[in-house]
């Protein structure tokens, strides 16, 4: 898969981290930045990111920042994304699972980084079951087209 992966300065380290790990589980890594640990303004990354996931350029995304609540708002508001903040790998994997979600978010400053590891490892590995959230996805997409 192609993952697009970018962060802010308070994400920058695990950002680092997280690369040769997403590429070491075979996927191809695009890096939005930061590309240090300056100050930005994360809605910028986040933005980017999102527009490149719905507009298929990249299969999936991990944004990082402080605490994830931040990238997450910014990339929720790009239409047809789904971009869930998680800290543990149930988390991880019922975004996918259940709200067929295609962006992570990850707070730097709230998760260790072998813990990060595993729930993006986890994100990675799951995917849309449908189902009974199947109904529930297309109902956001309606509320997000103003159809419902």
């Amino acid at each position: 898969m192609k993952i697009a992966i970018g962060c802010d300065e308070a994400g920058f380290a695990l950002k680092e981290i997280l690369k040769p790990f997403i590429a070491a589980h075979g996927h191809e890594v695009a890096d939005f930045g930061s590309f240090d640990s300056k100050p930005v303004l994360y809605p910028d990354i986040g933005h980017a990111v999102a527009v490149a996931v719905a507009g298929g350029k990249h299969d999936s995304a991990v944004l990082i920042c402080g605490t994830g609540i931040g990238m997450a708002i910014a990339a929720n508001k790009v239409k047809g994304i789904r971009a869930a903040q998680c800290h543990d790998t149930y988390s991880a994997e019922r975004a996918r699972k259940s709200n067929d979600a295609q962006i992570i978010t990850l707070g730097a400053r709230v998760i260790g980084t072998e813990l990060a590891k595993s729930v993006v490892e986890r994100f990675l590995a799951s995917h849309f079951s449908g189902g009974p959230s199947a109904a529930k996805i297309e109902r956001i997409r309606a509320y997000e087209n103003d159809q419902a």
